[in-house]
């Protein structure tokens, strides 16, 4: 009898632990379908983004509605740090990842269509 109860018991052990296994795997499959699919985006867009030639005239005016809070109206830094070479020390796709992403708190992530994105580069390009 003890021995019937110890498989039906082992037999539940063997249940609960390829229970948890498999909600571990899938968990984890979606968090890398995740991180997949968004990291797939962010380069779509870095590529849109890069195949358009901005306007410096047009990025001066995206950063003076936005960026002047924090980087000051000659961009040489409030809160926020000095942009002027900004582009000799990030390359483009660190900016644009920096500027959508506001990796660095106290910045804000913005949402910025490639265009005005483009034009924000060109314009910080013209800060050296």
């Amino acid at each position: 009898m003890s021995k019937s109860s110890s498989s039906a018991l082992e037999t539940d052990h063997k249940t609960e632990f390829l229970r948890k296994f498999l909600i571990v795997f899938l968990v984890s499959f979606i968090c890398f379908l995740m991180i997949f699919l968004s990291h797939h985006e962010n380069n779509k867009y870095i590529i849109e983004t890069l195949g358009i030639n901005g306007s410096v005239k047009e990025g001066d005016a995206l950063f003076k509605m936005n960026c002047v809070g924090c980087h000051g109206i000659t961009a040489r830094g409030l809160v926020g740090p000095d942009l002027h070479s900004i582009t000799q020390r990030l390359n483009d796709k660190e900016i644009i990842k920096q500027v959508t992403g506001g990796l660095t708190p106290p910045m804000p992530s913005f949402e910025i269509d490639p265009v005005n994105m483009s034009n924000l580069l060109k314009y910080l390009h013209s800060l050296e």
